[in-house]
């Protein structure tokens, strides 16, 4: 449909701004958004609707227009309810940028519009499919009293007998079908197979629907809004529409179907991104003036105020841990800050780590290269041996089991090319503690960048151990180190297969007992002392002494 068409149509109540000359451009969907940078879900073609409140001085009008502009979107309608009239700076970015402007009286909802725009655009669809996509779309448009993506997902099933369910990038259920006999929910190992599965494709490029055999059911994969600058930052941001199903010889026109649908689900997102807002902001504010050094006294009064957004129901005083987060693309070409929020909220998000509903107490700012989360957690009787705001004692996030669930799927969507490294701190329970609680989780995350593998954390509680201090050795020390220790005993197992090396890892991890060693690794006890020998022939070093051994086993770590 073209965009005169808008106004050929009295019933609609919109009134032509400005564009008069660009009206024969060609309308391919609708859009409705009040974000300040919706870039990341345009495709072009698409009219947008807008109620201004992304609007706070004149100049938004003109980044904002420049953003839809740039986008190729046919035409811009703006909604009079939020500030009485279409602004005067928004009419002249848009005839700056030549983009139709459309205002929208009160009393027409942009349901109405959307429902229009949609039946004249799938028209050419077969009657019964337009008709699916027609409800879906007014129901998703018409606000909160929507339902949500679950009403969408009941509708695939009534319709079209299809069960469906809606995943984040780690395979976290974020809906499901409600109605009566529509199953289970997705078993969460299930999710994350299927999680890992779209995102592989996705950084390989391959094709959609992605289709994977799972226990002898076949599901296939949606991407959900995959569109933005840059693959790298939106494919572990971008949630997927898993349908039990073989798409693989399904029509042309139950394929639109289901693509449309996940645009219809791309509104929850943009709702539930907008509802992150605040407590982006307050963790923002919170992370400034600790990075800052600002007093304890001021940082204490922001937290008082960030408490009751954060930790609703829980009390106004709070113990909090910080956790760090930096994902690093090889190249350096992709801005890591925003993607490392993203996958950080989603971490954290997980109702295994904190509670039944967590999702409205993430607050995640990123500050440069890497994101940083103020975590509430409910406060505890003081024991009496904090110092320093620090209560070891609190319960809260662990290092080791932050990852269990989402790690597989993050590292396929990482690929070859990326890297995601997370840092944990101690908790603390005053604005005195949280300095020292986020250089503790960033040291904590340098050690976890040290180790190998795409995801990695570590948590306070590993800063007292030596591997603290292995991150830091440079890396030609490092070399030269292990070089003289283990080189020798390298070469001589190329040569004579003698297996040294493992003699020596047991040998240590058994603290030097010689009957223990000789059990693990089947050995007699004099085989053993031969192979102990020759070590220390090989390498001057005497294995008795516990300055030897110390050299051996930070050799063999750093290795």
């Amino acid at each position: 449909m073209r965009l005169r068409a808008l106004l050929d149509t009295g019933t609609l109540g919109l009134r032509l701004l400005g564009g008069e000359e660009e009206l024969d451009r060609t309308v391919r969907g609708v859009m409705t958004t009040d974000l300040r940078d919706p870039s990341r879900y345009l495709s072009g073609g698409e009219l947008v609707l807008t109620g201004l409140a992304w609007r706070r001085e004149p100049a938004d009008s003109e980044r904002f227009v420049r953003i839809l502009a740039a986008a190729g979107v046919a035409g811009l309608a703006a909604g009079e309810a939020e500030l009485g009239s279409v602004p005067d700076d928004l009419v002249a970015a848009c005839a700056r940028h030549r983009l139709p402007l459309f205002s929208v009286v009160e009393a027409v909802s942009f349901a109405s519009i959307t429902e229009y725009v949609v039946r004249q655009v799938s028209g050419e669809r077969a009657g019964d499919l337009a008709a699916v996509v027609d409800r879906h779309r007014r129901l998703m448009t018409s606000g909160p009293a929507g339902g949500g993506p679950e009403v969408v997902l009941d509708l695939l099933g009534s319709d079209l007998d299809l069960r469906a369910w809606v995943l984040s990038p780690t395979g976290r259920q974020i809906a499901g079908s409600t109605l009566a006999g529509s199953g289970p929910e997705l078993p969460a190992e299930v999710g994350a197979r299927l999680a890992g599965e779209h995102l592989a494709a996705s950084r390989t490029g391959r094709r959609g629907p992605c289709r994977l055999p799972l226990g002898g059911t076949t599901y296939s994969l949606f991407p959900i809004r995959g569109t933005g600058r840059d693959l790298r930052e939106t494919v572990l941001s971008d949630w997927l529409l898993a349908v039990e199903a073989d798409a693989g010889d399904w029509a042309e026109e139950r394929l639109d179907l289901l693509n449309g649908v996940t645009q219809l689900i791309a509104v929850e997102r943009d709702r539930r991104d907008a509802a992150r807002t605040v407590r982006r902001r307050l963790a923002q504010e919170v992370l400034e003036l600790v990075q800052t050094g600002a007093a304890p006294a001021e940082i204490a009064a922001r937290l008082r105020v960030a408490a009751p957004v954060l930790l609703p129901g829980l009390g106004a005083a709070p113990h909090w841990q910080v956790v760090v987060a930096r994902v690093e693309w090889e190249g350096g070409d992709v801005p890591g800050g925003p993607v490392a929020q993203t996958l950080l909220e989603e971490v954290l998000v997980d109702p295994g780590t904190f509670g039944p509903d967590p999702s409205d107490r993430i607050a995640v700012a990123h500050l440069g290269d890497e994101a940083v989360a103020l975590v509430p957690l409910p406060a505890v009787p003081d024991d009496g041996d904090a110092r320093d705001g620090r209560d070891a004692s609190t319960a809260g996030l662990q290092a080791g089991t932050l990852l269990s669930v989402v790690q597989e799927p993050l590292t396929r969507g990482l690929a070859d090319d990326g890297r995601l490294t997370i840092g944990v701190s101690a908790s603390v329970h005053s604005a005195e503690g949280l300095r020292g609680a986020l250089e503790e989780a960033r040291h904590a995350r340098r050690v976890a960048a040290a180790r190998p593998g795409r995801v990695c954390a570590a948590g306070h509680e590993e800063l007292a151990s030596h591997v603290l201090l292995l991150p830091f050795v440079p890396d030609d020390v490092r070399r030269a180190f292990t070089a003289r220790l283990l080189d020798p005993l390298r070469d001589y197992d190329r040569r004579h297969r003698a297996e040294l090396i493992p003699t020596l890892e047991a040998f240590l991890d058994c603290d030097g007992s010689w009957t223990r060693c000789a059990t693990r690794l089947h050995l007699h006890v004099n085989t053993l002392r031969y192979r102990v020998g020759r070590i220390e022939q090989l390498t001057g070093r005497d294995l008795a002494r516990l300055e030897d051994k110390l050299d051996f086993f930070l050799a063999l770590r750093m290795s």
